[in-house]
């Protein structure tokens, strides 16, 4: 009765793997102690069907001086959405060409 998937996995902007186990104890640890979000910006949102009820969630998130581009699988059934998996990649200023 999850809406992470048991094999749900990420790939962070340093470029390193964590398991599902391993996001959902780093978030569980932050939402313990409440940070200061008010200089994060999220932007540039789209949703794309991958079909089978599969969709692709990409956005930007600004974090004060860091930039990233993040991806989000999901999964819809039941009326019921699974994140499946997700990745951040760090953005240096002549990213876009």
């Amino acid at each position: 009765d999850d809406a992470v998937a048991q094999d749900f996995w990420e790939v962070g902007a340093s470029g390193r793997r964590y398991s599902r186990e391993h996001v959902r104890a780093v978030l569980a640890e932050r939402m313990a102690v409440p940070q200061d979000e008010s200089e994060w910006e999220a932007s540039e949102f789209q949703v794309r069907a991958l079909g089978g009820s599969v969709y692709l969630l990409t956005y930007t998130l600004v974090q004060g001086e860091r930039s990233t581009r993040r991806l989000t699988v999901w999964r819809r059934r039941e009326n019921r959405w699974t994140v499946m998996f997700h990745q951040g990649t760090a953005v240096e200023e002549s990213a876009d060409l």
